[in-house]
C-alpha cells in the first residue's frame, strides 16, 4: 500500500512539475512576443522618423530654407538645417548670437528686426516675421532674407524657453519686386508723357498751320511783290515745318507697328553728308560745314533710314544753337563708321542726356518740338546694326553721333 501510494504520489508531481515547466514556457514564450511586438514596433517607428526625416529636408531643400532653434535665457541659436542659397549666408554659432547676428542686419532694418524678434523672446508676441538685408561690411556682399519664428515651449511663469524659426533667402523675389515697381513707374511716366505729348501735339500743330492760313489770307491783299514773296517764303517754311511734325509722328508709328522696312544699297557718304547740309541751310543763317576724312567713303546701309537720322539731328542743332556753326564730319574705326553732327548751342544737362532718346522727351519746353525725332533716330540706327550717344555740356554745344558698320 505505501508503495502504491508512493508511487501516485511521484506521478502527481511528476504531472504538477511538468505543469509547472509548461506554464514557464507559455510565459516565456509570451514575453518574447510580446518584446519581438514590441521591437518591431519600434523599429517601424524608427523607420517612420528616418523617412519623415528625408521628407522633412526635401521640402526644406526645394524650399531652400534654413530651419534654426533659439533658447531665450542662454542667448544662443542652433541651426539645424541649412538648404539657402548662396555662399555667404549668416551662420549663427557661439554665445550671444543674437548681438552678432543683428551686427549684420541693414542698418535701415536692425531697430525694426531687433524690436520684433525681442517681443517674441519676453512672450509679448508668439509670433515672428521680419525681411531684412544682410550686409558684411567688411567684404560688402549682403542679400535679402525673410524669417519666421514661433514659440514652442514656456516656463511655469509662461516666458519662452524655445523658440523655432526658418530663414529664407529672397533675391529673386525682392529682385522681381524692383523691376515691377520700375516698371510701373515707368509706364506711369509714359502715361503722363503721353499726355503731355498730345497737350503739345495740338499746340505744334496749330502754330505753323495759324503761319499758314493767315499768310495766305494776306496773299490776296498784298500788292507788293517784294512783300508777296516774304509771305510766300514764311508759307514754305511753315509748311516745312508742318511737314517735319507729321513725318516724326508717321514714322514713331511705322516703327511701333513694325512697319518699316530696311532697304540696303550702296550710299556714298561724302555726298550724303553734304546733300543733308545744302538742304538745311537755306533754313539758318548758321554756316553747316561738312568734314569727310576720306576722299570718298561707301558703305551698305539704308540710305532713307540715314537721310532721315541725319535730318533730325540737323534739325535739333539749328533749333538749340543761336550762335557759332554746325558741322558734320565722319571717321573710320575698325570696319565701322562714326558720324557726328556737332554744333556750339546750349548743351544739354548730364542728367538729361540717358533718357534723351526716350519717346516724348523734351529737355526743354520752351523750345517747339514733339520729342519724337531722337526716339526715330535711335531706332532707325538699331535696326541698321549700330549705336547712337550724345556728348555734351551745358553752355558748351553738343556732339550727336552714331556708328554703322561699313559693311
Amino acid at each position: 500500500m505505501n508503495t502504491t501510494f508512493f508511487s501516485s504520489l511521484s506521478v502527481m508531481w511528476i504531472w504538477i512539475g511538468g505543469a509547472i515547466l509548461l506554464l514557464f514556457l507559455c510565459v516565456s514564450l509570451f514575453r518574447q512576443l510580446r518584446t519581438r511586438k514590441k521591437l518591431m514596433q519600434e523599429l517601424a517607428e524608427l523607420d517612420q522618423v528616418r523617412q519623415n526625416n528625408i521628407e522633412y529636408d526635401f521640402v526644406l531643400k526645394a524650399m531652400k530654407i534654413a530651419v534654426w532653434r533659439y533658447d531665450p535665457r542662454k542667448r544662443t541659436f542652433v541651426v539645424e538645417s541649412d538648404f539657402r542659397e548662396g555662399t555667404n549666408n549668416y551662420v549663427a554659432g557661439g554665445n550671444d548670437m543674437v548681438s552678432d547676428w543683428l551686427s549684420v542686419v541693414s542698418p535701415a532694418d536692425v531697430d525694426r528686426v531687433s524690436q520684433a524678434f525681442n517681443d517674441i523672446c519676453e512672450g509679448r508676441s508668439d509670433f515672428y516675421h521680419q525681411e531684412y538685408q544682410i550686409i558684411y561690411r567688411a567684404s560688402g556682399d549682403s542679400y535679402w532674407e525673410d524669417s519666421y519664428a514661433t514659440i514652442v515651449d514656456r516656463d511655469e511663469n509662461g516666458k519662452p524657453t524655445k523658440i523655432v524659426g526658418t530663414s529664407q533667402r529672397i533675391d529673386e523675389r525682392k529682385a522681381l519686386e524692383a523691376s515691377l515697381v520700375a516698371a510701373r513707374n515707368k509706364a506711369e511716366e509714359s502715361d503722363r508723357l503721353k499726355t503731355a505729348f498730345l497737350a503739345n501735339m495740338g499746340h505744334e500743330i496749330r502754330t505753323p498751320l495759324n503761319a499758314i492760313v493767315g499768310f495766305a489770307d494776306l496773299l490776296t491783299v498784298v500788292q507788293k511783290e517784294e512783300d508777296r514773296n516774304q509771305l510766300i517764303s514764311e508759307i514754305q517754311n511753315n509748311n516745312r515745318k508742318l511737314l517735319r511734325i507729321i513725318d516724326g509722328v508717321v514714322s514713331m508709328s511705322q516703327i511701333e507697328a513694325g512697319a518699316k522696312s530696311i532697304l540696303m544699297g550702296k550710299v556714298d557718304l561724302n555726298q550724303l553728308l553734304q546733300e543733308v547740309a545744302d538742304n538745311h541751310q537755306p533754313t539758318t543763317n548758321l554756316p553747316i560745314n561738312v568734314h569727310c576724312e576720306l576722299p570718298r567713303l561707301v558703305i551698305q546701309t539704308d540710305r532713307e533710314k540715314v537721310v532721315e537720322v541725319l535730318d533730325h539731328l540737323v534739325q535739333n542743332a539749328i533749333k538749340f544753337t543761336t550762335e557759332g556753326e554746325i558741322t558734320l564730319s565722319y571717321k573710320v574705326e575698325d570696319h565701322q563708321v562714326r558720324v557726328n553732327v556737332k554744333d556750339t548751342g546750349k548743351g544739354i544737362d548730364e542728367t538729361d542726356q540717358a533718357r534723351i532718346f526716350e519717346r516724348f522727351v523734351k529737355v526743354d519746353e520752351f523750345i517747339p518740338g514733339t520729342g519724337l525725332g531722337l526716339p526715330v533716330v535711335k531706332s532707325h540706327i538699331e535696326n541698321l546694326g549700330g549705336t547712337v550717344g550724345v556728348e555734351s555740356s551745358l553752355g558748351k554745344g553738343s556732339n550727336f553721333w552714331f556708328i554703322l558698320p561699313i559693311d
